[in-house]
């Protein structure tokens, strides 16, 4: 983790077919100015993308001003679900616009409104308030705040325990990284709370065990009875692999939250919406949480995030206590009213689950013929991932990863930066729009890439 792409203008060779162009160095020794502006004027954790310097994007392609144009297998990290740009988006940000109400705090509006009505109906029945917000981050840590609050109200000063996952993602922010557990991120911790603990993630590779046993054998060594437990947020599937848990795994979650008064969190940041070739992910498990994190996905475009939940948790906090300076934007509001339309008018999600065999099936035809190196492929619905290890070993290799994504880009495909615990996933996460065809192909390119990186 932690390692930059070079911005050294190199030699790559030609490409010209249906869904890539590639007629220039990369980066286009033009957009170097820009690069070397942005490494003077930003901190150096901005620096970890690929050189391309987007001039626009369509659906489910992106531009440069050069004529170079990628298949675009990052979605903006997971945003853009309805497609890059998409007409229906454009038009409703560009009529809210011309409407002249660009900002509002938290005065009523006719936006608002209408966005939270939908979200609760699109939520399980019992989730019926929602709090809007901008950043997935903050929708982690208000769930945290509230998780916080209702045990304190209900079991009094000790009930304040989260459990969290190790190897898991919740935002960037203090409690969101405490949340979750990267060992990369460790070190940018500060002032730990003893009582948001991490435990192993059942994905049955990296941790082989996915007994629930091991949930409460953990707690128990970290220090925290049953009771002490406010809450459990957990993403529905880790953003680091993808990786689900087993159901019945979290079906016993599920049942230690209600037994013990504690709530039950799935971040759906960045598995909501369609993704996972569900609307919400945590439909895979059949089961119903208290409180929903969601973001990214929901507008396809503009900043904004949510929390859904229970009407006796969300209630908690006096008139006043509990908003945000940009709450419902209305610009951004319209935004999601029309990317949600459009996904569920154009049944994206469907899409997603449709292409889920051809996804996993590419990524485990790469696995076969590269077992030595690729130690796991994991894909649902149009989220996937391949992750990389060291020959031979079941050892993260980060630099191998680094190496694939970076040829992918000289070729026309675009992911971004590998992610996981270690920076060893090749994560895979197109708009939900995308085509067999397109999917096919851009799976061509993955694997050529992966050969020739071997």
């Amino acid at each position: 983790m932690g390692k930059e792409f070079s911005i050294v203008p190199r030699e790559v060779p030609r490409v010209e077919t249906k869904y890539r162009r590639i007629l220039s160095p990369l980066p286009h020794p033009d957009s170097v100015a820009t690069l070397e502006k942005l490494r003077q004027h930003e901190p150096i954790s901005m620096r970890g993308q690929l050189p391309l310097v987007w001039d626009r994007a369509e659906d489910v392609f992106v531009y440069d001003r050069h004529g170079n144009r990628w298949l675009d297998w990052s979605s903006g990290v997971l945003v853009t679900n309805a497609g890059h740009g998409v007409p229906e988006i454009r038009q409703a940000i560009i009529d809210q616009v011309n409407s002249g109400l660009l900002h509002n705090y938290v005065f009523p509006s006719e936006e608002r409104a209408e966005l939270v009505e939908v979200l609760v109906g699109l939520a399980p029945e019992g989730l019926d308030k929602v709090f809007l917000l901008t950043t997935g981050s903050e929708a982690t840590e208000c769930a945290l705040k509230l998780i916080r609050a209702h045990g304190i109200r209900t079991g009094g000063n000790k009930k304040i325990g989260v459990v969290g996952y190790e190897r898991g993602f919740h935002g960037r922010t203090l409690g969101a990284q405490q949340a979750g557990g990267i060992p990369g991120q460790k070190g940018w911790i500060v002032n730990e709370d003893p009582a948001i603990i991490n435990v192993p993630f059942p994905d049955g590779y990296w941790t082989e065990d996915q007994s629930f046993e091991l949930f409460l054998k953990t707690i128990e060594n970290k220090g925290l009875v049953p009771e002490q437990i406010a809450g459990v947020m957990l993403e529905t599937f880790q953003g680091v692999g993808p990786d689900f848990a087993p159901v019945e795994y979290v079906r016993a979650v599920a049942e230690f939250c209600r037994t013990n008064g504690a709530l039950l969190v799935f971040d759906e940041v960045q598995a909501g919406f369609g993704r996972s070739g569900k609307f919400w992910a945590f439909e895979h498990y059949g089961v119903v949480p208290d409180l929903i994190c969601c973001g990214k996905g929901i507008s396809s475009s503009m900043p904004l995030s949510a929390v859904i939940g229970r009407r006796e948790v969300m209630d908690q906090f006096p008139p006043g206590s509990m908003t945000s300076t940009h709450s419902g934007n209305p610009i951004c509001c319209a935004a999601a009213l029309a990317s949600v339309r459009k996904i569920l008018s154009e049944n994206l999600a469907g899409n997603a689950a449709c292409l889920e065999a051809t996804l996993l099936n590419g990524l485990k035809q790469m696995q076969k013929k590269h077992p030595d190196v690729v130690g796991n492929v994991t894909a649902r619905g149009l989220v996937g991932g391949l992750q990389t290890v060291k020959r031979g070993k079941k050892e993260p290799d980060p630099d191998l990863a680094h190496a694939v994504v970076e040829r992918c880009f000289h070729k026309g495909l675009l992911l971004f930066a590998p992610v996981g615990a270690w920076g060893q996933t090749v994560k895979i996460a197109p708009p939900l729009t995308i085509t067999r065809e397109a999917l096919e192909e851009g799976l061509a390119v993955l694997a050529e890439s992966l050969d020739e990186r071997l």
